[in-house]
């Protein structure tokens, strides 16, 4: 029985050793498999651990220069915002330099009835009415003293220019009625004349109520001559005079009024039956229209305005600063890393 087991056993290794010698190569293959995997393991891991750096790389070089793009716009506009700055303060310094003219336009029903003061000489004034809606009825007895309606005064004073000369005025109050536009007609009468050509001077100033309650009549006289501008109206005319009233505001916060004038000359046709050498002088007072002109000079340049944008200039400029800054420490930040990944890189290959 025992010498049967041993057998049976001896027969069976005997047969794997006839295997095994049999097929040698499928062993060496599967060994040459083995190899062929671990180094194509090997091999795949090399790769990847070569491309990944050269990932991380591109992409670190890529954020820089964006950094970098990004700090030359940053200081680009922090140079913008200065000129800015400087821009703003030179057009504030030139604007309260030069301040701008403002015109504007008040309408009014009734005026202050003006002044209007007449130099006659020999002049005889023979009629003065007052007449409404442009309407003058025709001339009666034309030459011949007629009615007085105005509101008239007389009045004596030295030249305020030479200061010896004495002058002689006649001082008539004018319309006020613009809606109705009121007009005031007057008529004088020259007898005899030397000179070469016959005129009557006359001056507007603003209020004819500040004449007649100054107690100095003549000094008023005096200053009105010095202010205003005179004028002069013909013989042998009917002068129409139109006028409209400007108001200055000056820089200490005085005040100025200036009377402008249209005027319209018609000649008189004298239908008197003698020949005369007298002359005749007709003129008409009237307002243009019920607006009043206010001319001041004002400065545009606010100082508020100034104040906030260069509040948002610098404020921008401080973020810009701060965003440049940031970017520069990051900047330093991410080659300091690189630098350092390259010099493990290093060591481990050494």
């Amino acid at each position: 029985m025992l010498r049967s087991d041993v057998s049976a056993s001896y027969q069976e290794l005997s047969e794997d050793v006839e295997r095994v010698s049999e097929n040698p190569t499928d062993e060496r293959e599967g060994e040459m498999k083995v190899h062929e995997d671990s180094s194509s393991v090997i091999l795949a891991d090399s790769e990847l651990g070569t491309t990944a750096p050269s990932l991380r790389f591109s992409k670190t070089c890529l954020k820089n220069v964006f950094s970098v793009i990004l700090l030359f716009i940053y200081l680009l506009l922090m140079a913008v915002a200065v000129f800015l700055v400087y821009q703003t303060i030179s057009d504030f310094r030139e604007k309260l330099k030069h301040p701008v003219m403002s015109v504007s336009y008040k309408e009014v029903s009734l005026y202050d009835a003006p002044g209007i003061a007449f130099y006659p000489g020999k002049a005889q004034l023979l009629s003065c009415k007052h007449h409404y809606y442009d309407h003058i009825p025709p001339l009666i007895n034309p030459g011949q003293p007629g009615d007085i309606e105005c509101t008239t005064r007389r009045i004596n004073y030295t030249d305020p220019f030479t200061n010896q000369t004495m002058k002689y005025a006649l001082v008539v109050q004018g319309p006020r009625d613009v809606k109705k536009k009121e007009l005031v007609f007057l008529q004088f009468h020259l007898n005899e004349t030397d000179q070469d050509f016959s005129a009557i001077d006359y001056l507007l100033f603003s209020s004819f109520e500040e004449f007649i309650n100054s107690p100095e009549k003549a000094e008023f006289m005096k200053d009105c001559e010095s202010s205003y501008s005179s004028w002069k109206f013909s013989g042998g005319f009917r002068t129409w005079v139109k006028m409209s009233l400007v108001k200055t505001k000056e820089e200490d916060g005085s005040e100025t009024v200036e009377f402008k004038q249209e005027t319209s000359v018609v000649n008189y046709i004298d239908q008197r039956t003698k020949l005369r050498s007298d002359q005749l002088f007709f003129v008409v007072f009237e307002w243009k229209d019920p607006f009043i002109q206010t001319v001041q000079d004002i400065i545009t340049a606010n100082p508020w305005n100034m104040i906030a944008l260069l509040c948002g200039i610098f404020l921008a400029l401080f973020k810009a600063a701060d965003f440049a800054k940031l970017s520069v420490k990051w900047m330093i930040k991410i080659r300091k890393r690189h630098l350092k990944r390259s010099q493990q890189v290093m060591n481990h290959i050494s």
